[in-house]
């Protein structure tokens, strides 16, 4: 069955239709009618699956695809339109082109954690540039998946996209057709499965994983703000967010201070009882549940620690000073808990973040400009913020994914388009004109060439 979805889509590629700016803006529109008439059922969908607020949904999932697709709907025939680029002097004269070309039949493999934007989001920009789609939804989050395949299938015919629901065995079966290009959100362990099932056909991938996030606060932070909005990073989707803090350096003469902040701050946003509260979300399924539960045995849990098996509820938890060898220092946590280690200088900030492989994401609280854009410099990540966390994410300006063990790629606003679009170099040599100097017999033109070479 899969395979012959890939050969259909495959088949109707190479008509041409795709290529159609107007029919692929045609679908979008009716795309974005459908969303707008959905909105309700998806964020009902979200709480269905792991408990999501509504606020979360819309502020995370429903306004950021909704925006998506009205800026590329308004901007596809710019963003489509070859590109006229300045010249070379030694292809005069000439004019030179820059095609955005479509790579053909596409797989996008979306996660669980934010199952519809996360999946919609790049599959808007995989349609803009005239690719066909197969999209694979997580089997985690079945209510929303299935209603992303009604709506697909409403918009869509199959042959230009179709989604595939299914577990671990269908993303197998999908990895094992030859595709034009694959594009993946998850885990860095599978995101080396994906990586290495495109290998053999050298199958261009955008790779978006995740990391241990840093968040280094130094003593001039403004504390009471700082806390508010790690609380909101952190804790949003109950961690689990590729973005979020993953850990906190904290200069070891402001930890105790910085702690009451943020206890009145988880209070302020979920209650003295979190688990009662409608706008903290809940841990996905069983499995992760005690991955995270685990983290948390023989810990200094200073604030929250409280697990609930049967609403795979964990609250918003602060660990203070965990080893570094710790389970919960292990790998990146993916969940509401947050490690806290303090420091008297940067070289202890610096052990330890190199420690990690390269995160996703790296925050610095302080209002010392000179030594927070030191800190920003000094280490590869994927993107970041100066006194605030995850809102980076927001804006479709800036590219979006992690370098080396955290991604391959980027995407977000007209960088999605340009993902699934291969750049075709074009030269548009004039016949007006025919300088002699490149052909041969070269004899007596060398230091003529020199000469010129020094102009360019």
């Amino acid at each position: 069955m899969i395979e012959a979805i890939v050969n259909s889509q495959k088949e109707f590629f190479k008509t041409g239709k795709t290529k159609n700016i107007d029919y692929r803006k045609q679908l979008l529109k009716q795309l974005q009618s459908e969303l707008i008439k959905q909105e309700n059922n998806i964020t009902k969908a979200l709480y269905d699956d792991f408990k999501k607020p509504e606020f979360e949904s819309v502020i995370s999932e429903t306004a950021i695809v909704l925006q998506d697709l009205k800026r590329t709907i308004k901007h596809i025939d710019k963003w489509a339109k070859p590109k006229r680029v300045f010249p070379s002097l030694l292809n005069f004269p000439s004019s030179d082109y820059l095609y955005s070309e479509p790579y053909g039949t596409a797989l996008i493999i979306a996660p669980w954690n934010y199952p519809y934007q996360l999946a919609l989001a790049p599959l808007i920009g995989a349609v803009a540039a005239g690719n066909t789609v197969v999209l694979k939804p997580s089997e985690l989050t079945p209510n929303t998946s299935a209603l992303l395949s009604k709506i697909i299938t409403t918009i869509f015919p199959p042959k230009f996209v179709t989604v595939v629901e299914g577990g671990v065995d269908t993303s197998t079966q999908l990895l094992n057709q030859v595709w034009d290009y694959i594009f993946f959100t998850g885990s860095v362990g599978v995101g080396k499965i994906v990586a290495k099932a495109a290998a053999p056909n050298l199958t261009p991938i955008t790779l978006e994983l995740g990391g241990k996030n840093p968040c280094i606060i130094d003593k001039t932070a403004n504390l009471k703000l700082a806390a508010k909005r790690i609380v909101w990073g952190k804790f949003i989707n109950a961690g689990q967010t590729c973005i979020a803090p993953d850990y906190i350096l904290i200069d070891s003469t402001i930890k105790k201070k910085f702690y009451k902040v943020l206890e009145d701050e988880i209070i302020s946003a979920y209650s003295k009882n979190p688990q009662q509260s409608a706008d903290f979300a809940h841990i996905i399924n069983e499995k992760n549940f005690n991955r995270l539960a685990e983290m948390l045995v023989d810990e200094n849990c200073i604030i929250g620690g409280e697990t609930n098996i049967e609403n795979l509820y964990i609250s918003p938890t602060i660990i203070d000073e965990p080893t570094l060898d710790s389970k919960v220092m292990e790998d990146e946590i993916f969940g509401p808990i947050l490690p806290v280690i303090s420091f008297k200088n940067l070289d202890d900030i610096d052990s330890i973040i190199r420690r990690y492989s390269k995160p996703l994401s790296l925050y610095v609280f302080s209002t010392n400009s000179v030594q927070a854009k030191q800190l920003i410099k000094q280490y590869s990540f994927g993107g970041g913020c100066i006194n605030d966390t995850v809102i980076h994410f927001a804006n479709h300006r800036l590219p979006f994914g992690g370098v080396g063990n955290s991604g391959i790629g980027a995407y977000h606003g007209k960088y999605t388009f340009d993902t699934f679009s291969h750049k075709k170099a074009i030269v548009k040599k004039g016949n007006w004109l025919d300088i002699p100097l490149r052909y041969a017999p070269y004899k007596g033109k060398l230091k003529q060439l020199k000469s010129l070479l020094k102009w360019l």
